[in-house]
């Protein structure tokens, strides 16, 4: 069953697509670019439509969804965490 999706292997994070994605549960990406798939394990609870980190990502880094840049990380975002607006913020203002 596929739990994220990934545009690009650039991506720092991917999108859940099923509701119910618990902290503890293994999570399984696809990663469009290549049709590959990547293995999460959710630190915390992720809504349908929102975010969970791929990769470590650090305060200030940029993130990186469908290959875009989407703003920055006003904290550090550990692999399998949620990423959404309380460590997420634009860069335009």
């Amino acid at each position: 069953m596929i739990h994220l999706l990934v545009h690009d292997k650039q991506d720092t994070v991917g999108v859940a697509v099923i509701e119910g994605i618990i902290a503890g549960q293994e999570m399984t990406g696809w990663v469009m670019e290549d049709d590959s798939t990547i293995t999460v394990t959710a630190k915390s609870d992720i809504p349908i439509g929102h975010k969970a980190a791929i990769r470590d990502i650090k305060s200030g880094d940029t993130i990186i969804k469908y290959g875009f840049d989407i703003g920055k990380a006003v904290a550090d975002i550990h692999v399998g965490e949620h990423a959404h607006v309380h460590n997420i913020k634009t860069k335009r203002w």
